[in-house]
């Protein structure tokens, strides 16, 4: 009779449906230990924790998953659930995703919210048409330039081997005579330890990531724009979610945005201070250099917004009634 009982129970257990868990991976570009990584990933605690393990993200970060370029088609195709990008690096498949990093048409932290809430909505739809959806974008502090020299003029820039990672930064380094060397975040530091690059154009997270004072010693605090990480989930892979996952995973994203958007004003003097610490000249640009920057960068408006087209100019309006 006692081993019909165990029996008995012992069938009725394998018989109860097992919890239906969900592992998502998510690929990142930067390392464990920048900010966007640990906002990421206290996102993806804030899931597990909100669909009691029900839902768990795995953070891949420093391109270990995929390589940058390679993750939006990842997650559009599938192969990743959900990824981190630098919203930029699509401008040339549509030119809306690069309006934060126009430059000097958002110079601060509250002129880059006002052109997040107008640059929003349309993000969401070109990404809505290829099948994901919008989560939510952090930005990188103010960009400042790196150099291993002087700079006081657009003519000291000329031929320097300039890192580039966008339409812009490689139109940019055209227009100033410098020569444009495509290089993602977790391949700069090898190409400044090589000399394939001894220039660019980035925040003081990503100079202190790289270890930037082993190559270059100067940056110039130039605020010429911030631009933002977005991360975005592939929407059938949304959709096999139930209700209360899906609200947890919204409710997380809202809270990550505004956490990440606080970490990084916090931590824009931090990182300067850092290199500074480090031996790196840390400089106001000259009133020459800043007028030569400025002229660059009305033109590059000018290009942006003959790509953009309406739906550019429409964004511009929106983002300078506010």
């Amino acid at each position: 009779m006692k081993r019909r009982l165990l029996l008995a129970t012992a069938a009725t257990l394998l018989a109860t449906p097992v919890l239906a868990q969900t592992k998502w991976d998510m690929p990142t570009g930067y390392p464990a230990t920048n900010y966007h990584t640990e906002n990421i990933q206290a996102f993806a605690d804030d899931v597990k924790k909100a669909t009691d393990g029900k839902l768990t993200i795995q953070v891949h970060s420093n391109a270990s998953l995929f390589k940058v370029p390679e993750i939006k088609r990842a997650v559009q195709s599938g192969q990743a659930q959900i990824g981190e990008l630098l919203m930029s690096n699509l401008e040339n498949e549509n030119a809306l995703f690069g309006a934060d990093v126009v430059p000097f048409l958002a110079s601060s932290y509250p002129e880059a919210m006002k052109l997040w809430k107008a640059q929003k909505p349309f993000i969401e739809k070109k990404l809505e048409v290829q099948g994901m959806m919008l989560l939510f974008a952090v930005p990188w502090p103010p960009q400042g330039l790196y150099t291993k020299k002087d700079v006081n003029s657009a003519a000291d820039l000329k031929g320097l081997k300039f890192r580039a990672y966008n339409v812009g930064t490689t139109r940019l380094a055209e227009l100033a005579g410098m020569v444009p060397v495509t290089i993602q975040a977790a391949d700069l530091p090898q190409a400044l330890a090589t000399g394939v690059a001894n220039s660019f154009i980035s925040s003081g997270s990503t100079g202190y990531d790289s270890k930037v004072w082993e190559s270059l010693d100067h940056f110039y605090d130039t605020k010429a724009w911030l631009p933002k990480n977005m991360i975005f989930v592939n929407k059938e892979a949304f959709g096999k979610l139930d209700k209360a996952q899906q609200d947890a995973l919204l409710k997380a994203a809202a809270e990550a945005e505004v956490r990440g958007w606080k970490l990084c004003e916090e931590k824009t003097n931090w990182y300067t201070d850092q290199l500074k610490a480090k031996g790196m000249k840390t400089l106001e640009p000259s009133p020459q250099l800043m007028a030569d920057l400025k002229k660059f960068g009305d033109q590059l408006t000018k290009d942006w917004l003959a790509k953009a087209g309406a739906e550019g100019q429409q964004l511009v309006d929106s983002y300078k009634k506010q």
